[in-house]
């Protein structure tokens, strides 16, 4: 996965992505929020000025040909809900109140993208049929598969199958980075994700926890072929002159974006 430049912003691309389908995880850099929501940050639920976070916005759009209202985001929750496009939509502003943490669409002339400072944002494709995903991948939803629900989506609304799909990991916290407690062991045990496979035991009832690992073994479980699948190596926590972080910066800090466009 490399870095790109496109108008002001920089970001990371999957090698599958292209001109004609638009994916890739934003950097922090290139926008005009300051401190401490410097500089590109693209979430509308912080405390930057709101001002700020539309200009950003434009700034994203405008580098792939598209204008601000053909962005669509959700409110994420950290649960397991799908938000399915499969008809036009002129007005997508409405869609930031809708809760849920996966979207799909098989739509032409938007981009779709989740927001994230820590989670992993999951991008899918079908690049053969024009169908694309994102997912919002988080400590809950992961423990809630719903990177495999989402697939499983796909080929039940759209009949786009695990052979046909690309995937793409963004950044987000890394192992050494991101410590939990025994109620995210439960979460994962009850859904019969194998714990000791993406843990190691720091201290009595605390483990380090690798979600990119879980997000790399939930693709390739729901189907998807190993070399159909890219992640990025880098930690959001740890390079501070890339990546927004949730838990380095203790909560008060902005959102890149993990976005795909369908195409046309």
């Amino acid at each position: 996965m490399k870095l790109r430049r496109k108008g002001k912003i920089s970001y990371l691309a999957p090698d599958w992505s292209s001109d004609r389908l638009p994916a890739g995880f934003t950097t922090r850099n290139g926008g005009v929020s300051r401190a401490p929501f410097n500089s590109l940050n693209l979430g509308l639920n912080t405390e930057d000025l709101r001002a700020n976070v539309e200009g950003n916005r434009a700034t994203l759009t405008h580098a792939f040909g598209l204008e601000p209202h053909q962005l669509l985001t959700v409110r994420q929750v950290h649960g397991d809900h799908i938000l399915l496009i499969d008809q036009p939509n002129p007005d997508l502003s409405h869609f930031q109140q809708v809760e849920c943490d996966a979207i799909i669409s098989n739509q032409p002339g938007m981009l779709i993208g989740i927001l994230v400072a820590d989670c992993f944002p999951v991008l899918l494709a079908a690049p053969g049929k024009r169908v694309v995903a994102a997912v919002h991948a988080g400590w809950r939803g992961v423990a809630a598969r719903l990177i495999e629900r989402t697939v499983e989506a796909l080929a039940k609304q759209l009949q786009v199958f695990p052979e046909e799909l690309v995937a793409a990991v963004g950044p987000g916290v890394c192992a050494d980075s991101y410590e939990v407690d025994r109620p995210v062991r439960e979460a994962f045990r009850r859904a019969g994700i194998a714990w000791n496979d993406i843990a190691r035991e720091t201290r009595l009832g605390h483990w380090q926890l690798d979600l990119r690992q879980a997000c790399l073994q939930q693709l390739a479980s729901a189907g998807i072929a190993d070399d159909c699948i890219e992640a990025a190596g880098q930690c959001t926590c740890c390079h501070k002159e890339l990546f927004f972080s949730h838990r380095r910066d203790r909560g008060r800090t902005g959102r890149q974006l993990g976005f795909i466009g369908c195409p046309g």
